[in-house]
């Protein structure tokens, strides 16, 4: 009974990428619907025929934009550091060397940083601050993005130790294709952004819509992520209990779900624990 009440611990973490996306979508999608709504107006600071995501939100929908970019913006830190003090403690695959956590930190810094420029952008409007607020959707996007290039490559690193673990790597496969496109994305949108002429700010306020809604399935890939928790209790992945199992001095127990861990447990490269002594056999599959 307590191992098939355990299974559902992860859903307590899980719900904090799931409500965070779900307050973004819902942003974006109120904001297209007030402007059709109303009759698709030319707003004030509005400069081509497609209304930017900061011209709406300056509008009548300002107090609603402020509160969902800072719950979006929070609950973006949160599922990093979740996900952090997950790995720490066991119940996510433990970062082997000491660059796995400095870019897992580095990727929560990142979000810090984005999540700053999201809550600066919708408090200075770019109608009433339009310096401002461009300088903070700059922050915000270089945040996000370095901030998604560090998870990428930790999760690259991590994954390349545990070839058997397939889970992570369609994790950061995931991440990678979609931060990928987005950053892709972000970079035209810069062109189309300081660009000249009206066909220029109209394809830029299309980009702009497709990498806000773009982000909220980056935002969904960290409830994959958590879910590798199911069933995995605290201490069994950690660090140490690796090296343990690994040398053969305890059996494997990852997960009672039986699905996420794979036959054999995990394949270590030679070089992951930079111990003295002869090196780790890796694993055959």
């Amino acid at each position: 009974m307590a191992i098939f009440a355990h299974e559902h611990h992860h859903w307590a973490y899980i719900w904090v990428p799931i409500f965070t996306a779900f307050i973004w979508f819902s942003l974006l999608l109120s904001m297209i619907l007030t402007w059709v709504g109303t009759g698709t107006p030319h707003y004030v600071s509005q400069d081509g025929d497609v209304p930017y995501i900061s011209d709406i939100g300056a509008d009548i929908l300002k107090p609603w934009f402020i509160v969902g970019c800072s719950i979006t913006a929070v609950g973006f830190v949160l599922t990093l550091l979740i996900a952090r003090v997950l790995r720490k403690h066991g119940r996510l695959v433990a970062s082997m060397r000491r660059r796995e956590t400095v870019f897992a930190w580095l990727a929560v810094l990142g979000s810090l940083i984005g999540g700053a420029g999201l809550v600066l952008l919708s408090v200075f409007d770019t109608k009433r601050h339009p310096s401002i607020h461009r300088g903070s959707l700059l922050i915000f996007m270089v945040g996000v993005a370095l901030s998604a290039i560090f998870s990428i490559i930790e999760y690259r690193w991590i994954s390349k130790d545990f070839g058997g673990y397939r889970a992570l790597r369609k994790a950061y496969i995931m991440k990678g294709v979609i931060a990928g496109l987005l950053i892709a994305l972000a970079i035209a949108f810069a062109g189309a952004l300081y660009g000249k002429g009206r066909t220029s700010t109209n394809v830029g306020g299309v980009i702009e819509w497709v990498i806000s809604f773009g982000f909220t399935l980056y935002l969904l890939t960290f409830a994959y992520d958590l879910r590798m928790s199911k069933g995995v209790h605290k201490g069994e992945l950690t660090r140490d209990a690796l090296m343990r199992e690994q040398a053969g001095a305890a059996p494997a127990a990852y997960g009672h779900n039986g699905g996420h861990y794979g036959h054999g447990g995990y394949r270590p490269s030679t070089d992951t624990y930079g111990t003295s002594g002869a090196s780790p056999q890796r694993h055959a599959y």
